[in-house]
């Protein structure tokens, strides 16, 4: 079996969750970074990866690591790879560039530069070339430069892998699937809790969170760029994805309950859960979420409310989080409660104590999950 080093990207934050995935799935000489796992694996692992990660972005294969000193020492790694065992011509082709401390001026020269070498590779090969589609391209390769190196790799996802390929009302400001699922990890939820969102928004914890209780795969819906690979094995994909099928539960074994007090966003929550084929395990209402209750002992709730970014919207929050820190004292004694937000205040202002704040990233805004472990009359 032919090992392969593999990049597997997921938000930053998430590194020590994606880790555990990886390894569960057979990966080796595991070593994090930031955003993401240098790994080593087969063909099964990328399947696998690729099909079970709840917090993975991309699951990328490495073609090449080469030094350089200028772009123009780019074009020559870039041409000895050996494209024609990867894919053809019939199939487009989009050069993505990131950088890090490097030497390059201008990202997009260098991803000419490996679109020129894969080109003239092909011509080489088959007498034609791929065609660039930067919108829906067929093979995605990914070059990565720091000062001294340059890495390629193509891309065995295809699509983002937080695209899951249920979500088709987004609402506003949506949480990314991954992100989701990575703060139900870390919150210690396994599907064998009772879970609650008070503020669910378009529902994307709630509905990852039916996914970890139901043991699905999270790309089960979905296809990936290895699909359209030359070195794709079809019968190990089957096998894998069969695997994963009779894996999954019927139902699940405790209470999955969301809520906001949005009525466009519970339309839109209901949607979504009705597309990821959950809508049947996750009980959605319209209410404030201090009129929510328990639906269990010993439960998590886990929720990314609203925060304000103008003046009066901090100033009305802030106001807010007192009652929210006395309604859960009341009501959710015995419970893990996780509040995903970018307000380092909110815990202060609830008269709460976190057992932890763990840094996160939401996109590029710097944000926290605070975990409390709540006890009867009071949590400081």
């Amino acid at each position: 079996m032919t090992t392969y080093s593999l990049f597997v990207t997921c938000p930053r934050g998430l590194e020590s969750v994606l880790h555990a995935e990886l390894a569960a799935q057979g990966c080796t000489d595991l070593a994090p970074t930031d955003g993401g796992i240098a790994c080593t694996g087969g063909l099964e692992q990328v399947y696998r990866a690729n099909l079970h990660s709840r917090t993975a972005g991309r699951v990328l294969l490495r073609l090449t690591k080469a030094p350089y000193r200028t772009e123009h020492d780019i074009y020559k790694p870039a041409r000895n790879i050996r494209w024609q065992d990867w894919f053809t011509p019939a199939d487009s082709i989009k050069v993505h560039v990131e950088s890090k401390r490097a030497r390059i001026k201008n990202p997009a020269f260098v991803g000419l530069k490996i679109k020129d070498a894969v080109c003239d590779s092909q011509r080489d090969s088959f007498g034609e070339r791929s065609s660039v589609d930067k919108q829906q391209p067929d093979i995605r390769i990914h070059a990565f430069l720091d000062d001294k190196t340059v890495q390629i790799f193509i891309d065995t996802s295809g699509e983002a892998l937080f695209k899951r390929g249920y979500r088709q009302d987004t609402g506003e400001a949506p949480l990314r699937e991954n992100l989701a699922a990575g703060l139900l990890l870390l919150a210690g939820y396994d599907g064998s809790q009772p879970f609650q969102d008070p503020f669910c928004g378009s529902g994307t914890i709630a509905i990852e969170a039916a996914l970890i209780a139901l043991n699905r795969a999270p790309g089960i819906m979905r296809r990936f760029g290895f699909e359209k690979l030359q070195k794709h094995d079809p019968a190990l994909w089957q096998r894998i994805k069969q695997q994963a099928r009779e894996a999954a539960r019927n139902r699940p074994s405790e209470n999955i309950a969301a809520s906001d007090n949005d009525r466009a966003m519970t339309r839109a929550a209901r949607q979504n859960a009705r597309f990821a084929e959950v809508d049947g395990f996750i009980d959605i209402t319209d209410r404030d979420a201090q009129d929510a209750r328990p639906n269990g002992q010993g439960g998590i709730m886990l929720s990314n409310p609203p925060y304000g970014e103008r003046l009066a919207e901090i100033q009305a929050l802030h106001a807010l989080y007192p009652q929210l820190g006395g309604w859960l004292k009341q009501h959710y004694a015995s419970w893990t409660i996780g509040m995903f937000t970018g307000d380092r205040d909110m815990p202060k202002l609830m008269r709460l104590n976190p057992k932890r704040k763990i840094p996160l990233y939401n996109g590029n805004l710097d944000c926290r999950l605070f975990l409390l472990d709540m006890v009867a009359g009071s949590n400081r």
